[in-house]
């Protein structure tokens, strides 16, 4: 009996669904799966408070982790053949649960010298975010043996505007009857099953080697070179935003939101003046990049990890 344990933090519940629909072929095998759902012992709210969505941020992308309840000792009992990974990017970072858990003895227990999966579901700019979640599996020695990403498909500016409605609203319905629902689409959702056969296959021969390339095979991540140079720079801003407003205050603190205020703005104009310009100096150096962007291409779909990059 093979054992595989799915560790997920999901606000919305779209990530679950795509977790049970990807490992739905895995319970025709001699295969056992059990679920940990990362629940913070201060929960988040959905739908977000606007104020409370920005506040997040510095905790968020500086990796700050915090308190979540443990999983039954069941789970921490067993010694799995394959822990799938799911998450969510917040800030260009994988969320606060996900990275509390990884940085938790909790996490290092039951992912030491495991094989691991990850699973990301986001609006689109989830590259930095996998580059981060390499260096956390590397740092509590699990080995990354495959990774999905499922995206919203539709354009950066038309996502932002779907997503925020998403989250503040809580709705996941056509925003002002004209825009595209938000987030992963129900086709890619239902259709996460076919994922499910090379994992199983990996996992039945115990050989995750051409785990990735058989992914691969079936759209398991797609790369775009501009979001991976508007990724990189998001971090850049990001890191001298997140570390001025943490010397501000904790989360809540008066002191400190009048600065997560100004930080809503600078996002506001970073997305809609900023990117667009990135998006032109994208083009007009696409030609004396384009070997490094396909050596990207090839990099970022994979699952190793180079500290230059």
């Amino acid at each position: 009996m093979k054992e595989v344990l799915v560790v997920y933090y999901s606000q919305t519940g779209q990530l679950l669904h795509i977790l049970e629909n990807m490992v739905s072929p895995l319970k025709q095998g001699n295969i056992r799966i059990s679920y940990y759902s990362i629940v913070p012992k201060d929960p988040y709210e959905f739908p977000w408070k606007k104020e409370n969505f920005f506040d997040c941020f510095p905790e968020s992308f500086l990796q700050i982790p915090s308190g979540f309840h443990p999983p039954e000792e069941e789970i921490l009992k067993k010694e799995y053949d394959l822990v799938i990974l799911g998450y969510q990017v917040w800030y260009l970072t994988p969320s606060i649960p996900i990275n509390s858990f990884l940085r938790s003895d909790i996490g290092k227990s039951l992912l030491k010298n495991r094989p691991v999966l990850t699973v990301v579901a986001c609006r689109n700019m989830w590259i930095q975010a996998q580059e981060k979640m390499k260096r956390l599996l590397v740092k509590i020695e699990a080995k990354l043996v495959g990774h999905i990403a499922l995206v919203d498909r539709h354009i950066n500016h038309i996502s932002v505007i779907t997503i925020s409605h998403w989250m503040l609203s809580g709705r996941k319905d056509r925003y002002l009857g004209i825009f595209p629902k938000p987030g992963v689409s129900d086709k890619d959702i239902r259709e996460a099953d076919k994922f499910g056969e090379p994992i199983k296959n990996a996992l039945l021969f115990d050989d995750f080697s051409d785990l990735q390339e058989n992914l691969l095979k079936l759209g398991a991540v797609h790369i775009n070179p501009y979001l991976v140079l508007t990724d990189k720079r998001g971090n850049i801003l990001f890191s001298k935003w997140a570390n001025h407003l943490i010397k501000k205050g904790g989360a809540g603190e008066p002191s400190r939101l009048k600065w997560i205020r100004i930080f809503n703005y600078y996002l506001l104009f970073a997305i809609w003046v900023i990117a667009p310009i990135v998006f032109i100096v994208f083009l007009l150096t696409y030609l004396p990049r384009y070997q490094r962007m396909k050596e990207d291409k090839a990099y970022y779909s994979s699952v190793a990890l180079k500290e230059n990059r």
